[in-house]
């Protein structure tokens, strides 16, 4: 029996969303930082993992490194070999099980915008581990994990000081939340996605001998509309960073 996942459901619906909206995150936040950090050259080996349609992937590719990509969802790896040129291999696997690949193969492996929906968090980092060459980086980019919270962080306005303000209602404690990619529209595209605090990443990375050597807060590149709060608006969006990188090397 095929294995349902929470994202092979919206493949058709994100695939679409990546391909037509050219002022998407993906396309004006994450993908210029990831290259100017990721680097990729020709005869890096590349794996990125949990890789969804291939859309940073196929980024990597065109700059010569050799690229894997590895999904769970069987829709979204379908996605990616459609629309990847032939050189890049494409793996159906869970982040957890990546027995199909030797040790310390890759220079680089990326996970982007997809640790949040998965499960099992301390196998995927042991595998990372064993696949990653000495030396290695592992680049993580995560929804930023104290300011947005499914369900638990929201934006304010205070009326009397005219400000806007981002509220915080939990932080630690873990949780696992059913999120819909598209209100609003006809048909609910459902997903899953698990909260854990900044320490739960960091102490699980360091008992895989991976240590951190870099973290960065990305902010939106969003402007709002001409209002009377547009000014505060564009302000508090520099101040309260959407996204973290966080990169690690393998010892």
């Amino acid at each position: 029996m095929k294995k349902e996942t929470s994202w092979g459901g919206v493949s058709e619906w994100y695939s679409n969303y990546l391909d037509t909206d050219n002022d998407s995150y993906h396309a004006k936040v994450i993908l210029p930082n990831l290259m100017r950090l990721v680097d990729p050259k020709e005869g890096m080996n590349i794996l990125d993992l949990a890789c969804g349609e291939g859309y940073f992937a196929r980024a990597f590719a065109k700059k010569g490194a050799h690229i894997t990509g590895a999904d769970v969802s069987t829709e979204l790896i379908g996605l990616a070999k459609k629309k990847s040129p032939a050189k890049v291999s494409f793996h159906v696997t869970p982040s957890h099980d990546l027995s199909n690949i030797a040790d310390a193969r890759f220079d680089v492996i990326t996970t982007v915008l997809a640790i949040q929906n998965i499960e099992k968090v301390k196998e995927t980092f042991e595998e990372v581990s064993r696949v990653l060459a000495v030396g290695g980086r592992y680049i993580l980019v995560l929804n930023h994990p104290a300011f947005r919270i499914p369900k638990k962080t929201s934006w304010g306005w205070d009326d009397v000081s005219s400000q806007q303000y981002r509220r915080v209602d939990s932080y630690m404690s873990e949780s696992k939340t059913e999120i819909d990619m598209s209100p609003g529209s006809k048909d609910a595209n459902i997903t899953v996605s698990f909260h854990r605090p900044l320490q739960y990443y960091v102490k699980l990375l360091a008992k895989n001998d991976m240590v951190i050597t870099r973290m960065e807060e990305w902010i939106s590149h969003k402007e709002s509309q001409k209002g009377p709060r547009q000014e505060e608006e564009n302000r508090i969006r520099k101040e309260i960073p959407m996204f973290m990188m966080i990169e690690v090397r393998k010892i």
